[in-house]
């Protein structure tokens, strides 16, 4: 008997995934729990079951392609039997409640041939400015956001649909094998697209405030060969955790998220950090839970063991979701400061750089002292620049006078 399988829900807040690989053939015997395909859904590659013993009768989604949770992924039956062509369109009954359905699209005649709804268009003002930003007339979307409510993936999908049905000559202007065409898959796809939102939604406005490490320096060094002996490796990460920490708490609107359908600010009562990692196949942010909790060496412990597996390809969903601010460390890279793109819908991110010995003014004596920038890239219509200001300033305190750290609950 012929069966039709449908890419299940694989997490909780996941309504699609991309087809990075299919581990099997039109034509193949699979056993029941045989790996299928290979998902790749917010950054998490997840490998997918078969449901039962059969033969792969047709594979109904190509590698690359985005489908739905409910979309049909194969047709599994018996060596032989005929398969029916069948819509590849999530089932509302199959699909989560959260899964929003497909914006409708008409594509077979001109965009300025369609007419016009003449109900009210509802949309929010973020998704209002990124229709304008893309030249999208609000007008021509049926919305699958809540009531109608047109959304950004709406104005998104509808953008890049019109973009694909117009062809245009583009003129070669490389020599024949002198450049290279990849394809945009997988996690660069992701970023490409979190970005683009982020930068699209959030107001973003950066924040630079110098900081003198040298404190910070000589606890690290003296305190090394003791984490070393248990097994631990001690960055500056986690004393910048330990010092953001009370400032979150002192200013609770930087741990926040902007809903933008509900037009409601969620502050959020818990403390998961969000660690930009960069891996061979691209940025990725995995959560340090409950960091309020942990002390400096369990933070470190944390750290090391999350960034591992991400560059080995090897983190849950679990541990990429649930941040609540996020930080991006280029110390190590270089560079004298950099203007961090928000993890959207969080509501700011901060940038560490690189500590350098300058010479600065201490007590009208210049001194050669161990500094550092910190940038903070805030949503400005959740936080004010006054605001930004003095949540750095308590960061900049604490890494400044870090016996203040030792006050702090781990």
């Amino acid at each position: 008997m012929v069966f039709e399988f449908h890419l299940p829900d694989i997490g909780e807040g996941v309504a699609e995934g991309e087809v990075v690989k299919w581990l099997v053939k039109e034509g193949a015997e699979v056993e029941e729990n045989q790996p299928l395909v290979e998902i790749m859904t917010d950054k998490v590659n997840v490998e997918i079951p078969s449901p039962k013993k059969g033969t792969v009768l047709r594979l109904k989604a190509k590698e690359g392609e985005v489908v739905k949770v409910g979309q049909t992924l194969l047709v599994i039956g018996e060596k032989g039997e005929q398969t029916v062509t069948t819509t590849s369109t999530p089932l509302a009954a199959e699909a989560p409640m959260s899964a929003p359905a497909k914006a409708q699209v008409v594509t077979s005649a001109p965009l300025t041939s369609v007419p016009k709804r003449s109900q009210e268009i509802l949309a929010t003002p973020a998704t209002r400015k990124l229709a304008r930003d893309l030249g999208v007339d609000l007008s021509l979307l049926q919305g699958t956001g809540p009531g109608g409510r047109i959304t950004d993936e709406d104005v998104q999908r509808f953008k890049n649909s019109a973009v694909r049905s117009v062809t245009v000559a583009v003129p070669t202007l490389g020599k024949a094998g002198s450049e290279e065409r990849i394809p945009m898959r997988g996690i660069r796809r992701k970023i490409a697209e979190r970005m683009v939102k982020s930068k699209h939604t959030a107001a973003h406005v950066t924040h630079v405030d110098e900081v003198d490490m040298t404190e910070i320096v000589q606890l690290r060094e003296k305190s090394k060969e003791s984490a070393e002996k248990r097994g631990v490796k001690l960055t500056y990460l986690p004393f910048i955790i330990k010092a953001l920490i009370p400032a979150l708490k002192q200013y609770p609107y930087a741990n926040a998220t902007l809903d933008d359908e509900s037009e409601e600010i969620i502050l959020k009562k818990y403390y998961n950090i969000g660690l930009a990692t960069n891996t061979e196949q691209g940025l990725i942010v995995p959560v340090v839970k409950d960091a309020d909790h942990k002390s400096i060496t369990q933070l470190a412990d944390e750290i090391a063991r999350l960034s591992e597996k991400a560059r080995a390809g090897e983190l849950t969903l679990d541990e990429i979701q649930g941040s609540t601010f996020t930080i991006t460390n280029v110390g190590s890279i270089g560079g004298v400061f950099a203007t961090p793109i928000i993890n959207y819908p969080e509501v700011a991110i901060l940038g560490v750089h690189k500590i350098t010995k300058r010479p600065v003014v201490r007590d009208n004596q210049i001194v050669i002292r161990d500094m550092t920038y910190l940038s903070l890239s805030f949503d400005h219509r959740v936080l004010d620049g006054a605001l930004a200001a003095e949540f750095m300033n308590v960061i900049k305190q604490y890494l400044e006078d870090p016996k203040l750290l030792l006050l702090e609950t781990d």
